[in-house]
This record gives C-alpha cells, structure tokens and sequence, in this order.
C-alpha cells in the first residue's frame, strides 16, 4: 500500500505533463510526405492543414524532426519561450491578462510551462544537494521492556529485514542504507545515542498509523514526503483558486478562469525563481542574501501581477496582496497536510 500515493501522483503528473504537451506531439513542419489525403482521417487535403480534424498535411519520420517537436512541444522553443520569460519576470500582469483575453500564440502556456518549471526545479535542487535528510535517527519508545541498546538492535534488524525487500534500483533502497549507516554509529561503542519519546495514543487509527510510520522510519518517510512535494504540486493550483476567488468575489467581471490563469502563472514564476536562487546559491552568494532576494521580490512579483491581471489600482492591489500573502501559507499548511497523508498509503 506505501506505493499508492506516489502512483497516483505519478500517473497525475504524467497525464498533465501529456496534456500540455500533446497538441504539437508528431506534428513536425517539415515531413518527407506528399499525400494527398490526410493521413489522421482521410480527409482530402486542400492546405497545409487537414480541414477535417487539424492535423498537419505533413508528417515526418526523421530523428532530427523528432528531437524537434520534442523542444517544440515541451516549452514552443521557437520563440514562444523568449517572449514569455521576460514578460512573466518583468511584466506579469500583462502577460497573464493578454493571455486571459486570448492572446496566446507568442506565449508558452501557464501549464506547460508550470509542469518544466516543477521539474527543473526539483532537478536543480538535487544537483544542489538539497533534500530531505537521511539521518534522522529512529525514535525510541519509552517505559516499555526494549530500550536503549536492545531497541536499537532491535529496530536495526528491522531495518536490516526491510532492505532485503527493497530492490538496489529502488531510491528507497539508498535511503534506508543511510539509516541502517546512521543507526549502526549511534549503536557503536556499546550505548545508543539516540532520541527517545513516549507514546501517545489519540485513538484514530488514521492519526495514531501515521505516527507509527514517522517513528519507525522517519528518514524514509521524510524521502517520501519530498518525493509526493514533486508528484503532487500540481496541487497547488487547484487549493489556491478558491483563495483567489474570494479577492474577487463580488466582481463578476472576473471568472475560476482568470483565477487560474493567474496563480499557474504565478507559481510558474515562483518555481523558475527558486531555480535562480538555488544556481546563485551554488555560484557562491550568501544564504542572508538569497533569502533577502525572495523575501524581497516574490512579493513585489505577486503585486505587480494582480494590478496588470486585474487592472486594480495601487490600494486594491496593496490590500489584496497582504491578503493573499495570508491566504498563501493557508494553502501551503494545506499542501503540506495533504502530503503527510498520501504518505500513510
């Protein structure tokens, strides 16, 4: 049951991720056809397009057109991705308000480029060395008859017995080697040097198995929990346009859609924004820094782009904002909740 949360989180991520991509999948400009009927439906052809379903009049086989809609398809690297990042960076309210309107064909849209902007962050942040710890040492239950030494031993063979189920290719596998290492040194020299911590029991099975779970392996479920954070941002959107929604709630003017448009814009900069200041990190500027930059900036960013999305003036933007900022940890206490519980499955 413990792969359940992160397959479905996988199969959501991948059905997005095909989503955003599939409406230029195959589709190459150049092809080495010259039919005369569209390949797709059999509809005769009087155009570069099929007036029947869309299709292109020419399809390719070729590795290099292949690698071709890979880019195009992905990010429209083809100019699309170099209109959008200085707008997204510098005027974001422009951007999401043109494309709200239907302005569309220049830009990336707020999904795919959300969905690259997930995954190169959380690449970035492995290359960084920036994940969850993998010694924290198993808690040890109080008043009962194994303690000290004997629970640590204990709970050492357990973890022994539980790698011996976990294939080397697994990234659990490595995980749980860094417990069994980091348990072995507290055990070393004859007394255990570890945490203890009693046991309380709330009588919801839900609550009390979850706990459980924390205490006999906290580095793994710590691993999963980072692991669910990349699976299921997607999340994010959905939690965050209610909150939104309720800035706005008595203008009509403004639908979901625009709501969503904006945040998936907007987490979209944020992700992008996080990889900046991790590579910064990496090229040597001080944390104080970086933290300031984000402190700093994240929020100007947000209110640049509600008074452009919104067209507000620089009160209703200021008060949305301190709202919004309120509303922001709302939803990542939320997220975070909802990722604590995937782990239980």
């Amino acid at each position: 049951m413990s792969e359940i949360g992160e397959a479905v989180g996988g199969a959501v991520e991948g059905g997005l991720y095909a989503r955003a991509v599939e409406p230029a999948a195959g589709e190459g400009r150049k092809g080495h056809f010259h039919e005369t009927a569209c390949l797709n439906c059999g509809t005769e052809l009087i155009g570069s397009h099929c007036h029947g379903c869309g299709q292109k009049a020419h399809v390719h086989r070729t590795l290099a057109a292949f690698m071709h809609d890979l880019l195009h398809g992905a990010l429209h690297f083809e100019g699309k991705i170099w209109h959008t990042l200085p707008m997204l960076a510098f005027r974001p309210g422009k951007l999401t308000r043109r494309y709200i309107d239907g302005e569309r064909a220049r830009y990336v849209s707020p999904m795919a480029l959300f969905l690259f902007g997930v995954f190169l962050m959380f690449a970035t942040f492995q290359l960084a060395g920036i994940s969850a710890p993998d010694d924290l040492g198993p808690p040890i239950e109080m008043g009962g008859e194994a303690t000290g030494e004997a629970a640590a031993q204990a709970e050492l063979a357990a973890l022994r017995a539980a790698r011996g189920d976990v294939e080397d290719t697994n990234p659990a596998a490595a995980v749980i080697d860094a417990q069994i290492e980091s348990l072995e040194n507290r055990t070393e020299g004859g007394g255990y040097r570890g945490m203890t911590i009693d046991r309380t029991e709330t009588g919801v099975a839900l609550i009390d198995g979850l706990v459980d779970k924390w205490r006999a392996n906290p580095s793994l479920m710590a691993y999963k929990l980072q692991t669910n954070s990349y699976k299921f941002s997607w999340l994010l959107i959905p939690l965050s346009i209610p909150f939104v929604w309720l800035l706005f709630a008595w203008k009509r003017r403004f639908k979901a859609y625009d709501h969503a448009i904006f945040v998936t814009y907007s987490l979209s900069f944020m992700t992008l924004f996080a990889i900046a200041l991790t590579l910064l990190g990496l090229a040597g500027i001080g944390g104080g820094a970086i933290f300031m930059a984000f402190v700093l900036l994240a929020p100007i960013h947000i209110y640049k782009q509600l008074r452009g999305t919104y067209e507000l003036s620089r009160f209703s933007a200021s008060w949305r904002l301190f709202v919004l900022l309120i509303f922001i940890q709302v939803i990542l206490v939320i997220f975070l909740q909802i990722l604590v519980l995937v782990g239980l499955f």
